[in-house]
């Protein structure tokens, strides 16, 4: 009883180890390699697998997802002779797991010293300047040499980027140097040109001032022509109204001697006034004959009178027929 017990044990036992070795359950996005009795048989994808126990063994794991890889700094040295410590991180893929178990004995390795190496010959082609504004060249370079590469590997190479990329400290402090002296420059610059815009400014504002002050000059010198002009001709018209009537009157009955005795009291009124301002008093030599006076200057009046009748009369028989 006891030795039956015994061996069912054992027989259980065997037949756990023979389903534990014999029923394999690969996860998702690897690929194992199986080799049986030594010699590549086949490659197991993801999912629940069967083998022959102690005939198959699982060789090698793959995984096929995307792995980071960083590739430890080292020195380069550029094309004007600066040396440059630079380190980067790589993105790969397992692509075929035939090739990466049996092309190379670690992948891994050669991918990352052909990273290394390949990075040596890029930086060294470039002067120091360009290694800071072509990276975008020295990645693709770099991914197109390790690609061509490591298809023998299985591996797909799908990108690199550097992380850092320091030179000495002698020229970091001069490429400090020089970017203060461009930014001083730059401000400079600016500086000068707001007192240029500045000055352009106060000239423009300056000329359309003076503009303005000249028009407005200009405008008040016409506006005061032309009220000169109208009060000029306002003065003429009344002048002109004053004499019409005064022809007219004298055509009427007693206008001569209206005029007569008008002309008579301005003389005197005249010469009160001379009386008035000075001592000194210029006295005409026939002042006793004020009729005479009189009469030439009704003479003149009524020369001139006959003179602007007609066309007094003429205009009122204009004014009558309109």
């Amino acid at each position: 009883m006891i030795d039956s017990l015994i061996f069912a044990l054992i027989f259980l036992g065997f037949a756990v180890v023979f389903v534990m070795r014999a029923v394999k359950q690969v996860p998702h996005q690897h690929a194992w390699v199986i080799e049986r009795l030594g010699k590549y048989d086949r490659t197991l994808g993801p999912g629940l697998n069967f083998l022959i126990p102690f005939v198959d063994r699982v060789a090698y794991q793959h995984s096929l997802k995307e792995i980071p890889l960083d590739v430890p700094s080292q020195v380069c040295i550029s094309k004007d002779n600066t040396q440059l410590t630079v380190d980067g991180v790589l993105y790969f893929q397992v692509t075929d797991p035939v090739r990466a178990s049996y092309g190379s004995s670690n992948y891994v390795l050669a991918i990352t010293q052909l990273a290394q190496t390949t990075l040596r010959s890029v930086i060294g082609k470039l002067e120091l300047d360009r290694t800071f504004e072509e990276r975008d060249y020295i990645n693709a370079s770099i991914v197109s040499s390790l690609d061509e590469a490591a298809l023998n590997w299985g591996v797909k190479v799908l990108r690199y980027e550097i992380k850092d990329l320091t030179p000495p400290q002698e020229i970091l402090r001069s490429m400090q140097a020089q970017i203060t002296a461009e930014r001083e420059k730059r401000a400079l610059i600016a500086a000068s040109e707001g007192r240029k815009q500045e000055q352009i400014n106060i000239a423009t504002g300056e000329r359309e001032a003076q503009i303005q002050r000249s028009e407005g000059e200009r405008q008040a010198e016409v506006n005061r022509a032309l009220g000169e002009a109208a009060a000029i001709a306002a003065v003429a018209d009344a002048s002109a109204q004053a004499i019409e009537r005064i022809a007219q009157a004298l055509r009427h009955e007693g206008g001569m001697e209206a005029v007569n005795l008008r002309v008579a009291e301005r003389y005197i009124e005249a010469f009160a006034g001379l009386a008035r301002q000075g001592n000194s008093l210029i006295v005409p030599a026939n002042l006793g004959d004020l009729a005479s006076l009189v009469a030439s200057v009704s003479q003149v009046i009524g020369s001139r009178t006959a003179s602007v009748g007609p066309a007094v009369s003429a205009r009122d028989g204009g004014r009558r027929d309109a």
